[in-house]
């Protein structure tokens, strides 16, 4: 076959069905093409230039391109190429940036044969792709500023700022990440790599009688074949609790699908996998407990030694019953969520590599310093012989927090002193990670006769699968936000996380408190019904503000902005003939009586460099823009001389990236540092060739918050009850067109001081993508401990052509710790929005909907 690549004429004479984008990645080093799916055709980064149409490089086969010309973006020439990568940096169009190359490829096929396409065909251009970043609305923006450049043969400007906070400051190191050229884990080749490969369990509860690996070692290429006895240190790993073995081991149980059972090491990836197939287990089936509520029977099958009750909170505020009697109206109904999928788009990958006494490991998680501590564990090595670099990740959402390959490559190339790779491909991905906790909610709220509430009753049950990982918060995070973003002078709630052998369920995105506000908001349009109440006054009057009380009975002693983001959408919601109002409030994932610390250094290395160490998770969300946009706030430097760097080797040490936490802590601690280097460039005239050389460190610490339960079920509850020192609020109306249909969302969001209004509105509009997936589309369903579909297409992610109008509204009240005022963004963004789409169907059709998904009503003819 010979074709054309990039305007080089090439020759290949292998198998002619071997994936495109596997001969591009494997046999040319082209890495722009992104495997995000390979080969479901489900997510459209693979997308490349064939014959001036853009095709899914993972399902189009090397025939295809015999005679052909085949264009990445590499090929697109320095004009197209400046011009795509300045119009996404510049309207906000990346975040991530894993999914771009293919979208930019997209953009380009469609330019060139529709030299000016307006929104609705870009966005339809765009079926084949998805993001779950942004929302898309910026996307299309890039690619519509693209086009009129291009026609125009005009440059789109690079934006530059001083990076002051406040600034539209483009986000950090986007330019290559545009053009597919700055790498991802998968993306890193190292000389002399092994590939390593899993072989998972074939039922999601048996014991492993045997295995047996003969014909797997025969396969040309296998070098090892790893299993559980081969772990020299602590074989369980686990944030918190450690109860998840790295593989589970002959004559133990396994407990769901996703569990692995030994791990390939061969010269080749495909080796590997072939050879995965072939290890042949002999098991004891067992019949799975799969129903939570099934699982609390005294008679259930225990899945662990301590029970299958992973963690129960209980909160119990003033008299239920003297309350209930005071209350002339009462909400009562069951409200049901359902397990779905993160849907980052770039899959799980590792490197580890040996160096020296330890090892060395590239890892994409969202906390390298959690990732060294288990690693160590595993190897039963002290921490300061593992070494983990951040690879800034294609997406996370909290999917990325539990350890998953980053402990089988590290084993492998800890036993074999070699490096080696390890990744999952997208089925494996959803059979292994973790997702978003089903819940069940019975919740009873009363209010008295002048609308002002007067309790709230609540019984959570949250399926939390097979393994801790964070599922223990997760539950007492909805319990925590059970009241919503309301004062309610009573609470009496429990909320219980559940093992059964289905797949964990950990943090994701809103970490518990989307469900809980999916209820309490359900429940307050049903008080509204009942009493004839204003449903925008009812929310007004009773919105939490300096003085009220969060479910766990802190006080809130400043910055509380919910009724601020109500009055911005008030407008709006009146004149809109179906609309539905939710309200949320979203702690920043700092306290429960946990000390949380942050550390930076800031090196003067040269007068044109300067290097930041910090140790949090850049995922897309823009944490090391935040921390660039403080450093020049406070110090003036030129941003494009600053270098942002995570790796466990600087000592930054830092807790897991979510939440938004990474801003309030890397935030403050930037500012102590730089603030030091201020006062060195007040005395040098700010000449920083006179400070080459030096470092100035800085801290942030929070040990003053209280425990949950502390605070809420023992008589020695403390004085001031202060579970969190952070606070985000939003409110979001969702206005139906005259079929029932989503026409627009306005998202009034209070994020303290807005940092960046580019980061912040995209952040917005991509949890609003996502909000409304849950809403109406999502799921990720299970039958027997199986799940029904493993495919991304089949996950119910919306397309770029299925999201509505979005009007997201900054509104800043100050958090009185946050850097410059600042609070979250990255959670609160998603808490309201299933609820205000199920009131919004409530008031087109009547109906009160208690269960997620729901469907949208069919458009009239």
């Amino acid at each position: 076959m010979n074709f054309v690549l990039n305007g080089q004429l090439k020759h290949f004479e292998g198998d002619p069905d071997l994936p495109l984008l596997t001969y591009l990645r494997q046999h040319e080093g082209i890495i722009s093409p992104k495997d995000g799916c390979s080969p479901q055709a489900a997510c459209g980064c693979c997308a490349v230039d064939l014959n001036g149409k853009a095709v899914l490089s993972c399902v189009t086969p090397m025939k295809k391109a015999d005679g052909g010309q085949v264009t990445t973006t590499e090929g697109l020439g320095e004009y197209r190429q400046r011009v795509f990568a300045h119009a996404f940096v510049a309207t906000g169009g990346i975040q991530c940036g894993f999914c771009i190359p293919g979208m930019v490829m997209q953009a380009n096929a469609l330019i060139n044969r529709q030299p000016q396409p307006n929104r609705d065909e870009i966005t339809r251009a765009l079926t084949p792709h998805l993001c779950r970043c942004t929302g898309y609305k910026k996307i299309v923006d890039a690619i519509e500023v693209a086009a009129g450049a291009i026609w125009h043969e005009e440059e789109v400007p690079q934006p530059v700022t001083p990076g002051h906070v406040g600034d539209r400051h483009p986000k950090y190191d986007s330019y290559s990440a545009v053009l597919g050229q700055r790498p991802y884990v998968d993306d890193i080749q190292i000389e002399g790599m092994l590939h390593g490969a899993l072989r998972f369990s074939d039922y999601p509860r048996a014991r492993v009688r045997r295995l047996d690996t003969t014909a797997a070692s025969q396969v040309p290429g296998v070098l090892r074949i790893v299993t559980a006895a081969d772990v020299p240190g602590r074989r369980h790993v686990g944030l918190i609790q450690q109860d998840w073995p790295l593989m589970v081991a002959v004559g133990e149980e396994t407990r769901y699908i996703g569990d692995v059972l030994a791990e390939v090491v061969a010269e080749t990836e495909q080796a590997a996998r072939l050879a995965a197939t072939k290890i042949e287990v002999d098991y004891e089936v067992l019949a799975p407990l799969t129903d939570p509520f099934e699982a609390l029977r005294p008679d259930a099958p225990q899945l662990h030694p301590a029970g299958n009750v992973l963690d129960s909170t209980i909160i119990k505020r003033g008299d239920l019953q003297a309350a209930q009697r005071a209350s002339a109206f009462i909400s009562s109904d069951r409200y049901q969520t359902q397990r779905i999928e993160h849907g980052y788009m770039e899959p799980e990958a590792a490197i580890a590599y040996p160096e020296e006494d330890g090892l060395t490991v590239l890892s994409q998680s969202q906390g390298v310093y959690e990732d060294r501590t288990q690693i160590a564990a595993l190897m039963g090595l002290p921490e300061e012989q593992i070494r983990v670099i951040l690879v800034p990740n294609g997406g996370g959402f909290g999917g990325k927090e539990d350890l998953s390959v980053q402990g089988h490559a590290a084993l492998i190339a800890y036993l074999l002193r070699r490096p080696v790779k390890v990744k999952l491909t997208r089925d494996e991905s959803i059979r292994m990670h973790p997702k978003r906790h089903p819940m069940v909610l019975d919740y009873r709220v009363g209010c008295d006769a002048a609308g002002k509430l007067t309790f709230v009753q609540a019984r959570i049950i949250g399926d939390s699968g097979a393994y801790a990982s964070v599922g223990a918060k997760v539950l007492e995070r909805a319990a925590g936000h059970a009241t919503g973003a309301y004062h309610v002078p009573v609470a009496d709630i429990e909320a219980v996380a559940v093992y059964t052998n289905n797949v964990p369920c950990g943090a994701m995105r809103g970490f518990g408190v989307n469900q809980a506000a999916f209820a309490i908001e359900g429940c307050i349009d049903d008080l509204c019904q009942q009493g004839g109440f204003d449903r925008w006054q009812f929310r007004y009057d009773n919105a939490i503000t300096e003085g009220s009380m969060t479910a766990t009975g802190q006080v809130i002693e400043g910055g509380a902005g919910l009724r601020a983001t109500l009055l911005a959408v008030e407008d709006e919601f009146r004149a809109a003939r179906f609309a539905g109002l939710a309200c949320g409030i979203k702690n920043t994932g700092i306290g429960n009586g946990v000390t949380d610390a942050s550390r930076v250094r800031i090196s003067v290395l040269a007068a044109d460099r300067i290097v930041v160490d910090h140790g949090w998770t850049e995922m897309g969300q823009g944490v090391h823009t935040v921390a660039l946009q403080t450093l020049c706030t406070e110090t003036g430097v030129d941003p494009s001389i600053v270098e942002m760097r995570v790796d466990t080797a600087s000592g930054q040490e830092a807790g897991m990236t979510t939440a938004s936490r990474a801003t309030s802590l890397v935030g403050n601690a930037m500012i102590d540092a730089a603030r030091k280097l201020r006062a060195d460039l007040d005395q040098t005239g700010g000449r920083l060739d006179s400070l080459v050389g030096r470092a100035y460190e800085g801290s942030w610490r929070v040990e003053w918050t209280t425990p949950v339960k502390a605070a809420t079920t023992t008589s020695e509850a403390p004085e001031r009850i202060a579970t969190h020192y952070s606070y985000s609020y939003a409110t979001q109306l969702v206005i139906l067109d005259d079929d029932g249909q989503i026409a627009k969302i306005v998202a009034a969001h209070d994020a303290g001081k807005i940092f960046n209004p580019t980061l912040f509105e995209g952040q917005v509009e991509g949890s609003l993508h996502m909000g409304l997936g849950y809403a109406i589309s999502e799921d990720l369903p299970m039958e027997g401990g199986y799940f029904k579909s493993t495919r991304l297409r089949q996950c119910g992610i919306l397309r770029a052509k299925e999201m509505p109008e979005i009007e997201v509204i900054g509104v800043e009240v100050a958090d009185p710790y946050g850097p410059y005022g600042a609070k979250g963004v990255g959670e609160i963004g998603l808490v309201p929005t299933a609820g205000a789409v199920a009131n919004a169907l409530c008031q087109f059709d009547g109906v009160r909907r208690t269960r997620l998904p729901m469907a949208l009503p069919k458009r009239a003819r």
